[in-house]
């Protein structure tokens, strides 16, 4: 099978995205299956309003349709829903070819905590762009749950994996600080919730790996936390097996692939009951999930860190990679005709919403 991914998030972003498609489509090449990526490589691209580490990409309809044709795939995978996935969106359906999505950020909550766009509006716009593929693919039950209630159609999961080999247990510490050491890895951004995690009145001390919007109002309320920076590969694991709990302050995210990360790396996790936390871990899993962030933290440094490492060995990428192929098969299966044409998206009249 030879699959074109189109994603408007690529390298040399640090984030969940990117990392799930390059990891997955490494183990899918030893499946027999071989991956090609339509990115923003060779566009214009502008720096995200709010967000300039990212990066959007300026490219013409035709411009994409010309690269998916000399694709010569057998199937077309759309991940993101920029400027890339709706030209690659609307080629899929001008020529009446079946494609998959995929539903990784919840940009909806994300959007509206930045800009006053109430959630039905985002939503709609997200259903309708969804809802034209043959399947939509998720990383957890819940999501899948929540997203079957807001009207979208023929979900299908697909879960993460990690690599175990890097992310594992290690006899010293590159960590010289007062002990336990409370964790936070990824994107500084006001979804994340980060203030929760360091606002709290903890022993020890409070680490916080990653950059992003929030980074310089972040270490300006809270001095006493210590702040690494974007740190990746060997560097971040080490940092991961250097800590005593990782905490996960987010409600939003929709699985987190840093908690199987630092479970690998031997740290149990903190975290909040909602969506990711609950669906990744589970309420009887290597960590404690709490509405109590506070209580959460104090909780998990009781947890053996061979239970969180045994724990994360259950996940990885070819059972990732395995998932998907057999989710595009499924989906081509059960569609007995082209995917329908459909009008160009717009919010839903005000009558109509839900939320």
């Amino acid at each position: 099978m030879r699959v074109l991914v189109v994603t408007d998030a690529w390298h040399p972003q640090v984030n969940g995205v990117v990392h799930s498609l390059t990891e997955m489509a490494k183990a899918a090449e030893d499946l027999g299956a071989h991956f090609e990526f339509l990115t923003p490589d060779g566009f214009l691209t502008l720096p995200l309003p709010t967000y300039p580490d990212i990066r959007i990409a300026f490219a013409s309809r035709s411009a994409v349709a010309k690269r998916m044709e000399a694709a010569a795939s057998s199937h077309v995978h759309i991940a993101t829903e920029g400027p890339l996935g709706l030209a690659a969106r609307r080629f899929c359906l001008r020529t009446r070819r079946p494609f998959t999505t995929s539903y990784h950020t919840r940009f909806p909550e994300y959007i509206s905590a930045r800009v006053p766009i109430p959630l039905s509006v985002s939503y709609a716009w997200m259903r309708r762009f969804h809802n034209a593929g043959i399947g939509t693919m998720v990383a957890t039950q819940s999501l899948a749950s929540d997203l079957s209630k807001r009207g979208f159609e023929r979900l299908m999961r697909w879960s993460r994996g990690v690599d175990a080999e890097r992310f594992r247990p290690r006899s010293t510490s590159i960590l010289d600080m007062p002990r336990p050491i409370f964790l936070y890895v990824g994107r500084l951004a006001i979804e994340k919730n980060i203030a929760a995690f360091l606002a709290l009145d903890l022993p020890g001390s409070k680490v916080v790996v990653g950059d992003g919007p929030a980074t310089k109002a972040l270490k300006a309320t809270y001095p006493k936390a210590h702040f690494l920076g974007l740190k990746t590969d060997e560097a971040l694991a080490e940092i991961y097996a250097s800590a005593d709990v990782f905490v996960f302050p987010s409600r939003t995210d929709t699985f987190g692939i840093v908690l199987l990360e630092a479970l690998a790396s031997g740290l149990p996790v903190a975290a909040y009951p909602v969506a990711g936390p609950v669906d990744v871990i589970g309420r009887n899993g290597p960590g404690i999930l709490d509405d109590d962030l506070l209580s959460a933290c104090r909780r998990a440094l009781e947890i053996p860190r061979s239970a969180a490492r045994d724990f994360a060995l259950r996940y990885t990428w070819q059972t990732s990679a395995r998932q998907f192929l057999a989710n595009i098969e499924e989906a081509r299966a059960l569609s007995t005709k082209p995917a329908p044409i459909v009008l160009p998206i717009k919010a839903e009249p005000r009558s109509l919403r839900k939320d």
